[in-house]
């Protein structure tokens, strides 16, 4: 059984630890979840100008304030439950078993109101974020690059897209060499739009037919690849026969 005395002096140190936490809270302004939505809490508006690394950063610090909150909450409720134990006379017994709580655990965790066999603070939890499902690395389960056949823009491509706009690494972070800070990505020198190289300079109508090159940059820079290697296409030399179509039409 408790004393009196040593009742009296619990009950102090947890008023004085509720009027601490609820001090914390008010000057952290309940970590902004009392306002409309997240952005305000960052002096924005909106993602949409961001960069993604900027909002990592932020969704990272948001994520702590949202368990220091619930850490918060969750102390004052203990606080709460050990002030109302006293006030009924069960403070000191555990809430489970009903056994004595050791003084020495009252003195060093006042608020609790559980023995140390039936504390609900001993389980771990090994629920993991959902997204790990899917966000493997690099690109997860949306890289379409290995895949037969498939040009589709996967989370790769948006990636790129987004890192030509500039990311945080520097010529030393990449295996090659870059000419410019815009190829400062992984695989800058990939084709946007279209997989091989002639295929941004050669058209054709919709039959298939008439088949036009159309000089540009593109196909200036294939021109004088071709001749640097002495060949007349990518794959290889054409046969003596080029004149004649290289593949034969169907009978």
């Amino acid at each position: 059984m408790l004393s009196t005395e040593k009742l009296a002096d619990l009950r102090l140190q947890l008023l004085a630890e509720k009027a601490e936490v609820e001090e914390h809270l008010k000057q952290n302004d309940h970590f902004g979840y009392e306002r409309g939505f997240w952005h305000e809490s960052m002096g924005e508006l909106s993602s949409y100008d961001n960069h993604p690394a900027d909002e990592g950063t932020e969704l990272f610090e948001r994520g702590k304030d949202n368990a220091l909150l619930e850490h918060y909450k969750i102390q004052l409720n203990n606080i709460d439950k050990a002030l109302a134990a006293m006030e009924n006379g069960t403070y000191g017994k555990c809430e489970v078993c009903g056994k004595d709580i050791p003084i020495e655990r009252l003195e060093a965790l006042p608020n609790t109101t559980y023995c140390l066999e039936h504390s609900p603070d001993q389980v771990t939890s090994h629920i993991r974020p959902i997204e790990e499902g899917v966000l493997l690395p690099p690109w997860g389960k949306f890289d379409m690059d290995k895949k037969d056949e498939d040009v589709a823009f996967d989370a790769e491509d948006s990636w790129q897209a987004v890192a030509e706009w500039g990311t945080s690494e520097t010529p030393s972070d990449l295996a090659s060499s870059m000419d410019h800070y815009n190829d400062m990505y992984i695989e800058s020198e990939e084709n946007i739009g279209y997989v091989e190289d002639f295929e941004n300079f050669v058209g054709n109508d919709m039959y298939g037919k008439n088949i036009t090159v159309y000089p540009n940059m593109q196909h200036e820079q294939y021109e004088d690849a071709l001749d640097e290697e002495g060949t007349m296409t990518s794959f290889g030399d054409l046969p003596a026969f080029e004149h004649d179509p290289y593949v034969e039409d169907d009978e």
